[in-house]
């Protein structure tokens, strides 16, 4: 599987008469002779050969004048995964419309982020995907109108501005057009079924209830054992079998609970404004890596004879990520040279003195992480850690406010670790556990981890960082992913799903 694979024919056809739902997300089917266009899995009858034509996106369909397929509903497959294992300008510029970026500045705010003209955003994209980003944009807004059509009472008015939409009849029309149904239409048909695949109606007021599409396999247990065991009191907590946290969002704040289930991630919102509802459940993707290919991955470490063992005996295992990159980073600095428990207790005084209260009617979150321009006002003098690692802390949060360190989904990877490297008390374990969990790079490595080490050396692999580097030069492009096969070799609560 690799990018551009919608024109490899053959191959599609072959994944679709096999209904291989690993492709879903990779590629479209779009029927010539039905004008709709499915996931590669859809239960359907597959149609003949010479009447499926491909496409790499559900935008590049709608603009090519198909709907959505009404049983296999495409557009809710799980992303494709190159947009999260490239760090290029179609990557990046994908990972931004995913949070929302053109609905909120336009294409001219997302070229702006990204350092390239407008053109040239809208020329890749185009020859990459099918689709310019306004019509990558368009796609999002019909999917997140869907979601809110089937799964609340509002009213379409309302529906259609937090969707995104700057007018009713533009709403109406899209819907009309992706799904062949009237947004009144859609919300009977959902409230009528109960498809495995129709997201459940909220059962508290002001909260919505989804479901978040993964690549099978998927283990649960480092994924959600490493978030509940560095959960920050106060922002994150594991309550009723769920991994609950509060989220800063461009309008405001929101309260998520994620539940791990058998073929799906139970998201559960509650946002203060529901423009936020795009951008809260890409952040949600990716904290989990639920865009990841995990056959894939799994295929190229088990080529290691001693990796092979632990990849078979728990395959699916994901990088446990983050909803914000500039807090992830502090915490970072936070845990240096101690313990996790210690760790924790840093961020959640932190937290407490100069977090933003919130509430939360489900649970006991209290607060949002503070921002950088918060812990830029903390007197280094008061915090209970070495000179030095205070100096650490300062630096980072002064340049985070500043803007001369940016940590976002659209800057390039090997450029914001070269920044990192020449902050005072980052060195390789600092800036590559900020890369794999922040930044989001498959391919981090922790060579000098003590618990790597540690497997390293049970399992017969190099334990020098230097020589254990080169042998997992094999292992590329998916060194985060070993990562978490190494630690869970240990005993620590991190590789444990939570009771």
């Amino acid at each position: 599987m690799q990018t551009g694979m919608y024109t490899e024919t053959e191959r599609c056809v072959r994944a679709v008469q096999s209904k291989d739902a690993r492709f879903d997300g990779w590629f479209f089917t779009a029927v010539l002779t039905t004008r709709i266009y499915c996931r590669p899995s859809c239960p359907v009858v597959p149609p003949k050969p010479e009447n499926m034509t491909f496409y790499p996106s559900a935008a590049a369909c709608q603009q090519a004048g198909f709907r959505a397929c009404k049983r296999c509903r495409p557009d809710t497959s799980p992303g494709s995964p190159e947009w999260n294992r490239r760090a290029d300008l179609v990557a990046r510029a994908m990972r931004l419309i995913a949070d929302g970026v053109v609905d909120r500045e336009g294409v001219p705010g997302l070229a702006a982020r990204l350092g390239y003209s407008t053109r040239q955003v809208e020329r890749q994209l185009l020859a990459e995907l099918g689709a310019g980003p306004l019509a990558l944009a368009r796609a999002q807004r019909a999917q997140t109108a869907r979601i809110l059509i089937e799964t609340t009472a509002l009213p379409m008015a309302d529906i259609a501005f937090a969707a995104g939409f700057s007018a009713i009849r533009t709403f109406n029309d899209t819907v009309r057009e992706v799904f062949a149904l009237a947004p009144g239409e859609l919300r009977t048909r959902a409230t009528r079924r109960s498809a495995p695949d129709t997201p459940s109606a909220p059962d508290t007021p002001g909260f919505l209830s989804l479901r978040l599409p993964f690549r099978a396999p998927l283990n649960p247990d480092n994924l959600f054992g490493h978030l509940a065991a560095t959960a920050v009191p106060g922002v994150e907590e594991w309550r009723d079998g769920a991994y609950r946290r509060t989220l800063r969002l461009p309008y405001g704040h929101g309260v998520v609970a994620l539940t791990p289930r058998p073929d799906h991630i139970a998201c559960r919102l509650m946002l203060s404004d529901l423009r936020d509802l795009t951008v809260a459940i890409s952040r949600c993707r990716r904290l989990l890596d639920l865009d990841a290919d995990p056959v894939a991955i799994d295929d190229q470490l088990r080529t290691d004879p001693l990796l092979a063992p632990l990849v078979d005996k728990a395959p699916g295992r994901r990088v446990p990520r983050t909803v914000d990159e500039a807090e992830f980073a502090v915490r970072a600095v936070l845990g240096q040279q101690v313990s996790t428990a210690a760790a924790r207790t840093h961020a959640a005084r932190l937290v407490t003195a100069h977090g933003e209260p919130v509430d939360d009617p489900e649970g006991g979150l209290t607060h949002l992480f503070p921002t950088p321009e918060a812990l830029a006002a903390v007197d280094p003098a008061t915090l209970a850690m070495p000179r030095t690692r205070r100096t650490t802390f300062a630096t980072l949060v002064n340049q985070l406010v500043d803007g001369s360190l940016q940590l976002g989904v659209e800057h390039d990877w090997s450029e914001t670790r070269a920044r990192l490297l020449a902050l005072p008390g980052f060195g390789p374990w600092t800036v590559d556990v900020i890369a794999m969990r922040g930044l989001g790079d498959p391919d981090a490595f922790l060579p000098t981890d003590l618990g790597i080490r540690r497997a390293a050396q049970e399992l017969g692999l190099p334990s020098t960082p230097a020589a254990l580097t080169a042998r997992a030069a094999a292992w590329r492009p998916w060194r985060a992913y070993a990562v978490q096969y190494l630690w869970a070799t240990d005993s620590h609560p991190i590789n444990f799903l939570p009771v």
